[in-house]
C-alpha cells in the first residue's frame, strides 16, 4: 500500500489531537480517546482506506498499553504515537497483527522525545503568562496558555508524524521484504507475547481484595456460564452501583460519633435560631 503525502497528512493530525495536552477532543489537558490505540489506530484504517484492518491492528497495539498511566507529567511511552505510526507502517507492509506490534512499540519509546521537547519548550510560555498575570491582563493569560503552546504542540506532533508516515512506509514495506520467512516469524511471535505484558500489568492492578473478586466473577461468568460480554458489562455496572453506594454509606457511618449518632456542625444560622 502506498501512503501518499495528503494521507500522511491526516495520520499526523490523528496524532495531533489524540496528544496529551490537546483540549479540542478531551476537557483542557486530559487524555484524548483518540490516545489510544485502538481508536488512533481504526482513525488511521479511514485515512488510508481500510478501517477494519486498521480497527484490528490498532486493538493488538493496544493491549501492551492496557494498564498504561502517565502521572503527573511522566510519560514513559507514548501510545499515540505508536498506534498512528505504527498502524500506518503496518498496513503499508501488509503485515499481521503481531508484528505490527513488534513494529509499533519502538515508536512508543520515540514518541516520548515530543513529550519532552513539548514540556521543556512550554516553560517560555509560562514565563509569558507569569507577566501577563502581573499586569493584569487576562486576555493575554488566556492567549499565552492556549494559542502559542497549541502552534508548538501542532508542529511537534504533525510534522515529525508526517514524515514518518511518508517516508518510513516505504523503508518498513522493503525491511519487510527482506526479512520474509524465519525472521519474519520471529517478530510475529515476539508480538504475540507483548500483549500478554499488558494484561500481566493490568491483572495486577486489579489483584486486590476489593476488585478481584469481581473479576473472578465475570471471568466465571463468561468462561463457564457462557453470557454474553455484554450483559456481563451491564451486571458488573448494577454491582458496581450498589457496591459504591454501600461503601459510601459505610464511611457515613464511621464518620458518625462513637455513641453512633452522626456529628453535627451548626453554622451561624442555625446558632441564632436559639
Amino acid at each position: 500500500m502506498h501512503i501518499s503525502l495528503f494521507q500522511a497528512i491526516l495520520i499526523g493530525v490523528v496524532y495531533y489531537l489524540g496528544n496529551i495536552g490537546t483540549p479540542w477532543l478531551s476537557l483542557l489537558g486530559s487524555i484524548s480517546v483518540v490516545y489510544k490505540p485502538l481508536v488512533a489506530g481504526t482513525l488511521v484504517g479511514f485515512s488510508l482506506g481500510d478501517p477494519v484492518q486498521g480497527c484490528i491492528i490498532g486493538a493488538a497495539i493496544n493491549l501492551p498499553y492496557v494498564a498504561f498511566i502517565s502521572a503527573g507529567g511522566t510519560a514513559p511511552q507514548d501510545p499515540g504515537l505508536a498506534g498512528t505510526v505504527g498502524t500506518a507502517w503496518a498496513l503499508a507492509a501488509g503485515v499481521d497483527p503481531s508484528a505490527a506490534v513488534t513494529i509499533a512499540l519502538p515508536l512508543g519509546l520515540l514518541g516520548t522525545m515530543i513529550w519532552v521537547a513539548h514540556m521543556t519548550l512550554d516553560v517560555t510560555f509560562v514565563h509569558m503568562a507569569d507577566k501577563a498575570a502581573d499586569q493584569g491582563d487576562i486576555d493575554k493569560i488566556c492567549f499565552w496558555h492556549v494559542v502559542p503552546p497549541q502552534i508548538l504542540m501542532f508542529c511537534l506532533c504533525v510534522i515529525p508524524a508526517t514524515i514518518a508516515t511518508y517516508f518510513g512506509s516505504t523503508a518498513v514495506q522493503g525491511l519487510i521484504e527482506q526479512l520474509t520467512g524465519r525472521p519474519l516469524t520471529v517478530l510475529q511471535v515476539i508480538g504475540g507475547l507483548l500483549p500478554a505484558l499488558g494484561i500481566a500489568m493490568n491483572l495486577r492492578a486489579i489483584s486486590r481484595p476489593g476488585t478481584l473478586l469481581f473479576y473472578m466473577i465475570g471471568f466465571i461468568l463468561v468462561q463457564y456460564m457462557k453470557l454474553p460480554v455484554i450483559a456481563v458489562a451491564v451486571l458488573g455496572l448494577v454491582i458496581g452501583y450498589f457496591y459504591t453506594m454501600l461503601l459510601n454509606n459505610n464511611q457515613v457511618q464511621q464518620a458518625a460519633t462513637p455513641d453512633g449518632t452522626p456529628s453535627v456542625t451548626l453554622d451561624d444560622d442555625d446558632e441564632e435560631d436559639f
